[in-house]
């Protein structure tokens, strides 16, 4: 039985290891996706289209926008972002578990059009610990990791709006974590009505025929 794939929404703080964690879960597991998000920005070197994003102009962007074809976008530094619907109905329908890293009002957005999206916010094991990540680091300043941290500070207010949190203390166990919770959707009721309605039919059929 083909089942078709979740969409996963990733928050989390910078300096949290969402980057870490994604690779080793891509490395050790199938099935996973990532979402490739349109750009109205140039391509930076090596940068591949339809591989790193979607490079399209900006009135293409914004005939998306009107036609409705984005599942979110932002605009930054007069450049857009946004997540094309169509990617990612394409990879869901394929059985994928689509995973789309965004920000919470982008995240809480999508929920919105895609009621059924699991959003999961990964967390540091203390507020101590994601300080000394972003100081390790030894590319920021410490003006930098001061707003890095007050940032944080006002995410966190939007964390319990998600539906699961995944602690990353070891970037390994936190991608087999992931890994766990994500495959355990797949045997939700709601991911499986086809399946459902498939027996319930035939229950009735064979029913009928015994009599």
């Amino acid at each position: 039985m083909k089942t078709r794939g979740s969409l996963i929404v990733l928050s989390g703080f910078a300096g949290v290891g969402k980057g870490t964690v994604l690779k080793s879960l891509f490395e050790t597991h199938e099935g996973y996706a990532y979402s490739v998000s349109a750009t109205t920005r140039s391509p930076r070197p090596g940068e591949v289209d339809g591989v790193h994003y979607f490079f399209v102009s900006k009135e293409r962007f914004e005939q998306m926008i009107a036609n409705d074809e984005l599942l979110e976008y932002a605009c930054y530094v007069d450049n857009y972002y946004g997540t094309p619907k169509a990617y990612v109905d394409s990879k869901l329908e394929d059985g994928f578990d689509v995973i789309l890293e965004i920000e919470v009002q982008g995240a809480l957005n999508i929920k919105k059009k895609v009621p059924d999206a699991i959003l999961i916010y990964m967390l540091p094991p203390s507020a101590v610990t994601l300080r000394d990540r972003l100081t390790g680091r030894g590319t920021e300043t410490p003006d930098v990791i001061r707003k890095r941290m007050e940032r944080a500070a006002e995410e966190a207010v939007g964390v319990e709006q998600y539906d699961y949190i995944v602690v990353n203390d070891d970037a390994d166990e936190c991608a087999q974590e992931l890994n766990s919770l994500i495959r355990a959707q797949r045997h939700r009721t709601g991911s499986n009505k086809a399946f459902i309605r498939m027996i319930q039919e035939d229950l009735k059929r064979l029913t009928k025929e015994g009599d």
